[in-house]
This record gives structure tokens, sequence and C-alpha cells, in this order.
């Protein structure tokens, strides 16, 4: 198995890879904060990409789209812990704040946390849990993410804007989302959700706005990106592949020489 998990309940999770190179899309339901314990953690979004090492710890929001790319590093595999700000917790938690929050703009990005001794405590304090031989008791791990979000407060004096915010997507410009989001390969629903559609919407929109269909358009915009970073950026197709949006190399080779007509291996040969 690539990645190994102990999860005592749905909310605090700990994470090892057991490879050496791993990637994943993510979009999550939840805000999260991570910490990653050993390895690199490489984060990619639409127009910015982060990279943590052991011992740094971010916020990542939640319905926003990410490419995650977990490695070992000084020979130690890639660990984390995740601790998920559920929803129904946060709402208990800002039920009797809703007039001391503070309206700014919300962050469409990964929130980096500083360096800090009450993060340290907190995360130090749940790596016994994951020896337990029983579930984690709920009304522990809501007492859990109270604290998590009380040491977030301290960090960060915007937070309070983005954690309690429980709208759902509304109807948003399609053509300026799926402009800039093309290269994450998750479901066609799920885009048409995080554009504030159904299915059936988000198709009918979409085939107005491009003349053609999202899996088609998809494609052609990733084997562009990929183009793109192969011819001016010098990158290698194995590089490549995963961050613009493709499972594997084989189909990524294949879409690609039927649209070029060469492979990416014989383009970046030629160029030589």
């Amino acid at each position: 198995m690539p990645v190994r998990q102990t999860n005592n309940n749905a909310e605090i999770v700990f994470t090892c890879s057991e490879a050496v190179f791993y990637n994943t899309e993510l979009i999550a339901e939840e805000h999260s904060i991570v910490r990653v314990l050993s390895g690199e953690l490489k984060v990619i979004q639409a127009n910015k990409t982060y990279v943590f090492g052991a011992g740094e710890t971010h916020l990542f929001p939640r319905h926003r789209l990410a490419t995650l790319i977990t490695s070992e590093k000084d020979g130690l595999p890639y660990q984390a812990i995740i601790v998920k700000l559920t929803q129904d917790v946060l709402r208990d938690f800002y039920e009797q704040k809703k007039n001391q929050i503070a309206i700014v703009p919300k962050s469409e990005h990964i929130i980096p946390l500083p360096q800090s001794p009450l993060l340290d405590s907190f995360f130090s304090s749940m790596l016994p849990y994951f020896d337990l031989e029983y579930k984690l008791p709920q009304e522990l791990s809501k007492l859990k993410i109270y604290e998590a979000v009380t040491v977030l407060q301290s960090l960060n004096k915007d937070i309070d804007n983005i954690l309690s915010d429980f709208s759902e997507p509304h109807k948003i410009n399609l053509v300026e989302f799926m402009e800039r989001n093309y290269m994450f390969n998750i479901p066609i629903e799920k885009f048409g959700y995080l554009t504030g559609r159904s299915l059936t919407t988000f198709k009918r929109d979409f085939k107005k706005a491009f003349s053609t269909t999202p899996q088609k358009w998809l494609t052609e915009k990733r084997l562009e990106r990929a183009y793109y970073q192969l011819t001016k950026e010098r990158r290698k197709p194995i590089d490549v592949f995963y961050e613009v949006g493709f499972e594997n190399l084989s189909h990524f080779s294949y879409a690609f020489k039927k649209q070029f007509g060469q492979s990416p291996t014989e383009l970046t040969t030629a160029r030589k």
C-alpha cells in the first residue's frame, strides 16, 4: 500500500506514505490543518505552489482544488497529522460569535502558519492518540478541534472570517473558473458543484460557453499546457503529466502523440 492511515475518528488522521513519491488530487469538504512530521509535501494550486517540510503547518480551506505530491526527504518517508475542522463543530464554536466576526476578503489559497510553541504543543499532544486500541471519544475530538481553532485565532487575525463561512458554492463565472482550474483531475460532477451547478446545467452552460464538451476541452487544454512546459520550460514528461491532469504517463503519451504527432519523449529528445 502506498499510503497508510491511522484514523481514530473522522477528524484526526495520521498519514504515512510508504512510497518514495505519491500523487493525489484534493478537494476538501472540510477545512483541514496539516502538520508535516517528516518528508515533503508539495501543494499545487491554480496559480501558486507551496512546499512544506518537517515541522511546517498550514490550513487548507475547504472547497479549494489542489494537486498534492508527497515524497521522502533526508531518507525519511512523508508523515503528517491532519485535523479536519468539521462544519458541525465549527458551527457550535461560532454560535455565540456571529456579531464579533469582521468581514474581510476570503482566501483562495492555502494559509501557511507561522512556527509557534502553541502549534508544537497541540500536535505533540495528539501523537499518543494514534496508539489507542479503541476509537477516540467524540467529545475529546470536539475539544481538540476547539483547541485548534483557538490556536489559529492567536496566529491569524482573519481566521474567523474563513472558518465561520458556512455557505456552499454559488453559481459563478464558469469560463473564469475552468480557465483557472482545468489542470485538476477531478470528476465533471465536482467541477459542476464548485461552480454552483448541477451536472446537467454545467454541461449545458459549458457547451454554450466553449462550443464543445467538457472532457474534450479539458484534454486539449491540458495537452497545450504540457506542450508549453516541455518546449518552453524544458521540463521532462515524467515531471509534467500529473501536474497537467493526467493519471498516468502512458495515457498522457498516447493523447499527446494523437494531438501533436509525436510523443512527449520524441519531442524532448528532438530539442537536444
